[in-house]
């Protein structure tokens, strides 16, 4: 048996052990309004749209991440064809990933904004109409207060752009301690701290991507959550955390399925989103190499049953 196969036996195994793929019936009456959401990249799928399409109709997924880039690419009919495609199967679009770079210097920040506008029309052509992104959590030159500037200046462009073509747009903090601490200047990595943000750029279609992991590296409870409301989520990564490793010590790419430990309180995550009326898609991000190292079919029904059994410890 060779290291790949090896890791497809042992991750296999693993995920067999109580995890069983969500009733039917179960899934008809759930309380939660959130859809269950392949996002392929996450967990190592390969395969082209109409395969991620097909292996989310397989593996009980109720929405994908939409490509900005590979809609753009479309012409108006084969994005129709694609979109009826995803209608005959009973799926919905998830939330898109952001193309522009705005992290860096300004010239990459303006190449990928000229890109932005069609990229953004091809989305709501598709009808998709969520769009989301990460805060790095440190800067190497620029202290908090002017990179808090430059993201409030840079992002309030990109959410004019998205807003124009009815797309919402969600934030990601990173509450890694072993991230955001590792260089001179720390930025944002709490839901505090990105409430300001959102606030300073001021647009009405700007809010969260809210992460079970940050949410519990960063310290907080089912509480904060309950701050929000449906309209400042816009898409939500579930995610568990390896055991025997204190929270401060935890590593962002060494994450687990969810529900995989138990470690992150799962119940009271799922819950508070519940609370407040979530309806946008639900997907994991683990950065787990055993499940990179699996094929296609098999990755998506590990994360499938790993997301519906979250959601049935957490009875919504």
């Amino acid at each position: 048996m060779n290291r790949r196969q090896l890791l497809k036996h042992s991750l296999a195994a693993s995920l067999a052990a109580g995890i069983a793929p969500l009733p039917q019936a179960f899934a008809q009456t759930r309380k939660a309004k959130f859809t269950v959401d392949l996002t392929p990249g996450a967990i190592g799928i390969k395969a082209d749209a109409r395969g991620v399409i097909a292996l989310a109709h397989e593996h009980g997924f109720q929405s994908l991440q939409p490509n900005a880039n590979f809609l753009a690419e479309l012409d108006a009919t084969q994005r129709k064809e694609l979109v009826g495609e995803l209608a005959e199967k009973n799926l919905v679009w998830g939330a898109a990933g952001l193309s522009v770079d705005f992290r860096t210097d300004e010239e990459k920040f303006r190449s990928g904004m000229e890109a932005l506008p069609k990229q953004a029309a091809a989305l709501q052509e598709a009808g998709a109409t969520r769009v989301g992104t990460w805060l790095k959590p440190f800067h190497d030159e620029l202290t908090y207060l002017a990179n808090f500037k430059q993201h409030t200046t840079r992002l309030r462009e990109v959410t004019k752009v998205l807003g124009d073509h009815g797309i919402r747009f969600g934030l990601e903090y990173v509450g890694t301690k072993t991230l955001w601490t590792q260089t001179r200047h720390s930025f944002i990595h709490t839901m505090a701290e990105a409430k300001e943000l959102i606030s300073e750029i001021g647009e009405s279609n700007l809010g969260f991507v809210l992460d079970s992991w940050h949410w519990f590296t960063a310290g907080e409870t089912a509480d904060d959550i309950k701050t929000l409301t449906n309209k400042d989520v816009v898409a939500c990564d579930l995610n568990d955390a390896p055991t025997g490793i204190p929270i401060d010590e935890q590593l962002d790419n060494q994450r687990e399925l969810p529900a995989a430990t138990g470690v992150i309180d799962i119940k009271a995550f799922l819950n508070a989103l519940v609370d407040i009326g979530y309806d946008g898609p639900v997907r994991a991000e683990p950065f787990n190499k055993a499940l990179n190292a699996l094929e296609d079919g098999p990755a998506a029904e590990a994360t499938s049953n790993a997301i519906h059994k979250a959601i049935q410890i957490a009875g919504v």
